[in-house]
């Protein structure tokens, strides 16, 4: 019979960091570290990790994370520079929003700061049918992409006016942006299927804007763990539903209530187990 590892469970928040471990014995073990302290170490969780095992080649079963890294990045406006690429004749949509605000009556509006720092128009259009009013201007497109590539954006939103059922425009500016370099690709076909414009532009813009901030969280614990099998927790807000897959990862949710949370204030709905087996 296989000997049982070492199980922790962690819970990485914006102040601290708690830890619970179950030893091969089955002992319990709490910890709480600052989550921030470089001084002394380069991450909460890690650290909490290896004092409570030593140095020892010690076997860990699994390691089960919940992180607010992604939300503080929301909150504190500290995620990946975005660029929005979006149907000709709507740069100002997402920003307008759906008009919907949490005080009615309220005469002075303040909109929040769009998550995304440049915005490009594509000239194409396709009717709610599927007809082909305008191909895509690839060169116009390719210019565009390139020279904000050449600004340092390596995040693309791609949203395009009723991609929902005809994405093929929306894939045309993808493998685009893909050949030029931009290593965060958020296309909105890809993150929601929505009819409406705005709340599935809203769910590319969000996951462009963290998914690097997540992506290099979970990498950098990962590298330092080794080959251990590490389980994130991901919570989806008010209003995300199913599963997608993009870049060949299974992930759970989105961020699709994210833009409609900060408009509006809201609370976590789902939460869900994603396993990153190394």
């Amino acid at each position: 019979m296989k000997q049982r590892g070492w199980e922790f469970w962690v819970d990485r928040g914006g102040t601290f960091t708690d830890i619970v471990a179950r030893s091969p014995t089955g002992e319990l073990i709490v910890r709480k570290l600052l989550s921030e302290d470089p001084e002394r170490y380069r991450d909460a969780a890690v650290a909490g990790i290896r004092a409570i095992i030593g140095d020892a080649d010690t076997a860990i079963d699994a390691v089960k994370m919940g992180t607010t890294v992604a939300t503080n990045a929301l909150l504190e406006r500290r995620g990946e520079p975005v660029l929005l690429a979006i149907t000709r004749g709507f740069r100002d949509a997402l920003r307008i929003g759906n008009q919907a605000r949490p005080k009615l009556f309220d005469r002075q509006i303040k909109l929040p700061t769009p998550l995304y720092q440049d915005v490009i128009e594509i000239d194409e259009r396709v009717s709610a049918e599927g007809e082909v009013f305008r191909g895509v201007d690839t060169a116009g497109a390719r210019q565009a992409m390139a020279a904000a590539y050449s600004r340092g954006l390596r995040a693309v939103a791609i949203v395009l006016m009723h991609a929902d059922r005809y994405p093929a425009h929306e894939a045309v500016l993808a493998a685009i942006a893909r050949e030029i370099g931009f290593t965060q690709l958020s296309v909105s076909h890809d993150m929601a299927r929505l009819i409406k414009l705005i709340p599935r532009g809203d769910t590319a813009v969000v996951d462009a804007y963290l998914s690097p901030v997540l992506r290099r969280y979970v990498d950098q614990v990962s590298g330092e763990l080794g080959r251990t099998r590490l389980l994130f927790m991901q919570c989806s807000l008010v209003g995300t539903g199913g599963r997608y897959r993009r870049d060949g990862q299974d992930r759970a949710g989105g961020w699709l209530s994210a833009s409609g949370w900060l408009r509006h204030g809201g609370n976590l709905d789902r939460c869900f187990l994603v396993r990153r087996q190394l």
